[in-house]
C-alpha cells in the first residue's frame, strides 16, 4: 500500500496487479464493404487484411500484402447496446468501487468515433457510450442506499493546442480571465481553470452534456459533413462515502471519456484555409499520442514524452497510469480507406502492449477518524483498569479531572505554600500537571490581590505616561525629580518642605488646575485612561504612588470624565404601532381571500401575471393563424402541382417542341410554375415565422409559470400571516422583524387552472415510447432546444431592433 499526505487529507491507494489495455475495433457499416480485403476469423477477435500487389512495381516485388491483428473483440454491425455492454459497462461499474477508468475512441475522420462516444441525440436508442455511462452511474447510486455518492462532471476541449471549457457558457460559470493550464501534483494531473459541476440527478448530467455538445467545434469536408475539429474529454468524478459512522474511509474515482478528432489525409479531405490549419494540429497531436504509446509499450524506455502536446499531457494519468484503460478503434470497411484502416489497427496493436496498474483511490475522513480514536481510547482505558486491578494497585482514574478534583488540588497547593501541608502525594501524570497548573493560578491570584490592595490606598501613575506625570507636577503633587511631596529620600513618606503651590491657601485652586490639565492631556493622547492596569508595575522604579487621601477627588474626576466621554445619548422616541383592522374570528375561505389578495398586496404580481398571460394568448392566437395560413398554402401548393402535372401530361400527349435545345411550354404552364415558386417562398416564410412564434410561446409560458408560482407562494404567506399568526407575534413578521416572510408552514394553496399546453407537456412526459428510463434524456434534450430557440429568437429581435 502506498500513502501520500498533504496538509488536510490522507490519501491511500491499494496497489493492484498490472494489466494490459483492452482494445476493440468497431467497423463502420457500409454498402461497399471490401469482403476480399477485410476478413474476420471465427474467434471474433482477429481481423485479417489482404492487399493486392502493385503490378507497377515490376517482377521483383517485396511489398507486404497480408496483415493479421488480434484484439479483444471485433464489433462488426454491432448496435449501440452491444458496444456499451462490451466496452464500457465494466469500467463504469468498477469506478464506483474506487477505480479510475478511461474510454478512448480513435480512428480516421468520419469512421464513427463521435457516434460511438456520444451517439445521436435525436433518438434515445442511438445514444452512445457517454450518456449510457451517466445513466449507469445514477442507476448504481440508487442500488447502493448504504453509501452517499456524489457525482461531478467537466467537459474539456483541446482545439489547436489550446484548452477550452465547453461548459463556460453556463450563466453561473462565465468565461475564465486566465487561460487554463495543465497542473501536476502527487495525486495526479488536473486542469486548472476547468469548471466542475455537481449533478444530483440524471437529467442535470444530460443537460450539461448537451450544453457542451452544442459548443463543440465542427466543420465539413469531403470525408465528413460534421467532422469534429477538436479532442474532447468528458470526465465524471465519483465520490462514495459509507453512511455508517464506523467506516472512516471513502473512495474517489474519475471516468475519462475521450473523443479524439480524426486523422486526415489532406489529399482525400481536400481541406483548405481554417480547416487545413485544424487538420495540421489534429495530425500533429495524434502523432505525438502514438509516440507516447510506442514509448509506453517499450519496457526499456525510461522517459515517456507526455509533455509534447496538450492531449498527451492531459491524459498522462490515463495512458499507462492507475486506471482501467479501454480503446475503441473505429475503421472504415471500404477498399478506398484501406491505408487509414491499417494505420488505425497498428495503433490499436501498439496500445495493447501498454500495461496499466489500476488502484483503488481511498481517502480517510478526519472527523470519522477522531470518532474511531475516541472509541479506541475508551477501550484502552478499560484495559488499563483491568491491569491495575490484577496488579493490586489502588484505583487509578485516567479520565480528565473534574472541577471537584481541581479544587482539591488547589487547596493542597495553598496549604503547601502556607506551610500547613508538608508534601503533596503523587498519583499519576495528570495530577502532576494539574499541581503545576494550580501553582501558576495561585501566583497570579496573589499578584492581583497585591495590585488591588495598592490601588485602594494609592493612585498608580505609569512613569512612561509623560502626559500624566507632567499634569501631576504642574498640580504640585510631585517635585521636578519625580518624588512625592514630602518624600525627600524617594523611599517612603516623611517630613519635608512642600512647594508653595501645595500650601493650604492654594489647595483648591491647584486641585482645579490639575483636574483640567489631566483631563485635557488624557483626551489629547487618545488613551482610554492614564491609570490603566495593563502597563502598570507596582515596583517604585516604574510607578509613582500618590496617596489616595489627598487625590481621591482626582481619581474620581478622571473616572467620571472617561465615562462621560464614552457615553452617547440614547434615543427615547420609538415608532408608534400602525393601526390594523380587526382580525375576523374565523379565517375566510381561500377563494375569497385570494381575490382580496390579488386586489391588495398581490396586485402588482397579479397585474404582471395577467399581462404575461395576455401576451401568451396573443402569441398562441398568432401561431394558430399562421398554422392555418401554412395549411392553406400547402393545399394550394398541392393543387398547383396537380394542375402543373396535368399540363405536362397534355404537353407530352400533344408532342413536345424544342427551340435550340430548350423546351417550349405554353403560357398557362409557365404561370403555374411561377405560382408554385411564389407559394413555396410564402410557405418557407410562414414556417419560419411559426418557428419564431413557438420559441416566443415557450419563453412566455416560462414567465407565466414563474408568475403563477410566485403569486401562489406570496398568497400562502400572506394568508398564514394574516389569519393564523397570533396577534402578539404580528410585529415579528413585519419588515425588520425577527421572523422572515415565508418561514411560516405552508398549507394547501389554491391552484390556478392549467391550460391545454400544460396538460400536453405533462402527457408528453408520461407517455414516452422508450419507457421511464428515457424521461431524463428527453427532458434534458427539450430544455436545451428551448434554450437555443430562445437565444436565437432574442438575437433575431436584437438584430431587427438595430435595423
Amino acid at each position: 500500500m502506498m500513502r501520500s499526505k498533504n496538509s488536510n487529507k490522507h490519501y491511500f491507494t491499494k496497489m493492484g496487479s498490472r494489466k494490459k489495455v483492452h482494445a476493440f475495433v468497431r467497423v463502420r457499416p457500409t454498402d461497399d464493404f471490401a469482403h476480399e480485403m477485410i476478413k474476420y476469423r471465427d474467434d471474433n477477435k482477429t481481423i485479417d487484411i489482404h492487399l493486392k500487389k502493385d503490378s507497377r512495381r515490376g517482377v521483383v516485388n517485396n511489398q507486404q500484402t497480408d496483415w493479421s491483428f488480434k484484439l479483444d473483440r471485433v464489433l462488426h454491425d454491432a448496435s449501440q447496446d452491444l458496444v456499451y455492454e462490451t466496452v464500457a459497462k465494466d469500467v463504469v461499474s468498477q469506478a464506483l468501487n474506487g477505480f479510475n477508468g478511461t474510454i478512448m475512441c480513435y480512428g480516421q475522420t468520419g469512421a464513427g468515433k463521435t457516434y460511438t462516444m456520444t451517439g445521436a441525440t435525436e433518438n434515445y436508442k442511438h445514444r452512445g457510450i457517454l450518456p449510457r455511462a451517466l445513466q449507469q452511474v445514477f442507476k448504481m447510486i440508487e442500488e447502493r442506499p448504504t453509501h452517499a455518492i456524489t457525482v461531478r462532471v467537466s467537459y474539456l476541449e483541446i482545439y489547436n493546442e489550446s484548452l477550452f471549457d465547453l461548459l463556460s457558457t453556463l450563466p453561473y460559470v462565465g468565461p475564465s480571465v486566465t487561460p487554463m493550464t495543465i497542473v501536476e501534483n502527487p495525486q495526479g494531473v488536473f486542469i486548472k481553470g476547468l469548471s466542475v459541476h455537481l449533478t444530483s440527478q440524471e437529467e442535470d448530467a444530460f443537460s450539461l452534456l448537451f450544453e457542451g455538445e452544442t459548443n463543440r467545434i465542427i466543420a465539413s469536408h469531403t470525408m465528413n459533413k460534421n467532422s469534429s475539429r477538436s479532442h474532447c474529454i468528458f470526465t465524471i468524478y465519483v465520490e462514495a462515502r459509507s453512511r455508517t459512522l464506523s467506516d472512516e474511509k471513502y473512495v474517489t474515482s474519475k471516468i475519462n471519456l475521450v473523443d479524439l478528432a480524426g486523422s486526415e489525409r489532406l489529399g482525400k479531405s481536400r481541406s483548405e484555409g481554417r480547416v487545413l490549419k485544424e487538420a495540421t494540429y489534429i495530425n500533429k497531436s495524434l502523432s505525438f499520442l502514438e509516440q507516447a504509446i510506442i514509448a509506453l509499450g517499450d519496457q526499456k524506455r525510461d522517459h515517456i514524452p507526455f509533455r509534447q502536446c496538450k492531449l498527451t499531457h492531459a491524459l498522462k494519468d490515463s495512458l499507462g497510469g492507475n486506471c482501467n484503460m479501454v480503446l475503441v478503434t473505429n475503421i472504415y470497411g471500404e477498399a478506398a480507406q484501406l491505408e487509414e484502416t491499417l494505420s488505425s489497427l497498428r495503433f490499436a496493436s501498439r496500445m495493447k502492449l501498454v500495461t496499466t496498474e489500476p488502484t483503488v483511490n481511498e481517502k480517510y475522513d478526519a472527523e470519522r477518524m477522531v470518532r474511531n480514536l475516541e472509541k479506541e481510547l475508551a477501550l484502552l482505558k478499560q484495559e488499563l483498569a483491568i491491569h491495575d486491578s490484577l496488579a493490586n494497585r489502588t484505583l487509578v482514574n485516567y479520565d480528565p479531572m473534574d472541577e471537584i478534583q481541581i479544587a482539591e488540588i488547589n487547596s493542597q497547593v495553598r496549604r503547601y505554600l502556607e506551610g500547613t501541608l508538608e508534601e503533596i502525594d503523587i498519583i499519576n501524570l495528570r495530577q502532576i500537571q494539574e499541581v503545576f497548573n494550580q501553582f501558576r493560578v495561585v501566583l497570579s491570584q496573589q499578584e492581583q490581590e497585591v495590585e488591588s490592595t495598592l490601588r485602594r490606598k494609592y493612585t498608580l501613575i505609569d512613569k512612561n505616561d509623560y502626559a500624566a506625570i507632567s499634569a501631576v507636577q504642574k498640580a504640585g503633587l510631585v517635585d521636578a525629580d519625580g518624588h512625592l511631596v514630602g518624600e525627600p529620600d524617594g523611599q517612603g513618606f516623611g517630613l519635608g518642605v512642600a512647594p508653595f503651590s501645595t500650601k493650604p491657601g492654594k489647595k483648591s485652586k491647584s486641585k482645579k488646575m490639575f483636574k483640567e490639565q489631566l483631563s485635557s492631556s488624557a483626551r489629547k493622547e487618545g488613551a482610554s485612561s492614564p491609570l490603566s492596569g495593563k502597563d502598570l508595575d507596582v515596583s517604585t522604579s516604574k510607578t509613582q504612588l500618590t496617596p489616595s487621601s489627598k487625590d481621591g477627588d482626582v481619581k474620581d474626576m478622571v473616572v467620571r470624565d472617561r465615562e462621560t466621554s464614552n457615553t452617547e445619548p440614547l434615543a427615547s422616541d420609538s415608532p408608534k404601532e400602525e393601526l390594523r383592522p380587526p382580525r375576523p374570528s374565523t379565517p375566510p375561505a381561500k377563494p375569497v381571500a385570494f381575490e382580496d389578495f390579488k386586489n391588495e398586496r398581490g396586485s402588482e404580481i397579479n397585474r404582471i401575471f395577467k399581462e404575461n398571460k395576455s401576451i401568451l394568448n396573443e402569441r398562441r392566437k398568432r401561431a394558430s393563424e399562421t398554422t392555418q395560413r401554412i395549411n392553406a398554402i400547402k393545399r394550394e401548393i398541392d393543387m398547383t402541382k396537380e394542375a402543373l402535372n396535368l399540363q405536362k401530361s397534355l404537353r407530352e400527349k400533344q408532342g413536345e417542341y424544342e427551340n435550340k435545345g430548350l423546351m417550349i411550354i405554353d403560357e398557362e404552364e409557365f404561370l403555374l410554375i411561377l405560382k408554385l415558386k411564389d407559394l413555396k417562398k410564402q410557405y418557407r416564410t410562414e414556417y419560419q415565422d411559426l418557428r419564431d412564434l413557438r420559441a416566443e410561446i415557450q419563453y412566455c409560458q416560462h414567465l407565466v409559470d414563474q408568475c403563477r408560482h410566485r403569486l401562489l407562494t406570496e398568497f400562502d404567506i400572506w394568508y398564514n400571516e394574516s389569519f393564523f399568526v397570533p396577534e402578539d407575534l404580528q410585529m415579528a413578521v413585519k419588515p425588520g422583524g425577527s421572523i422572515r416572510p415565508g418561514m411560516m408552514p405552508l398549507s394547501k394553496i389554491v391552484s390556478l387552472g392549467e391550460d391545454d399546453q400544460d396538460r400536453f407537456s405533462q402527457l408528453q412526459q408520461t407517455t414516452l415510447p422508450e419507457g421511464p428510463d428515457s424521461v431524463s434524456f428527453y427532458n434534458a434534450k427539450v430544455k436545451m432546444e428551448q434554450k437555443h430557440n430562445y437565444l436565437k429568437t432574442m438575437m433575431g429581435l436584437q438584430q431587427a431592433h438595430r435595423k
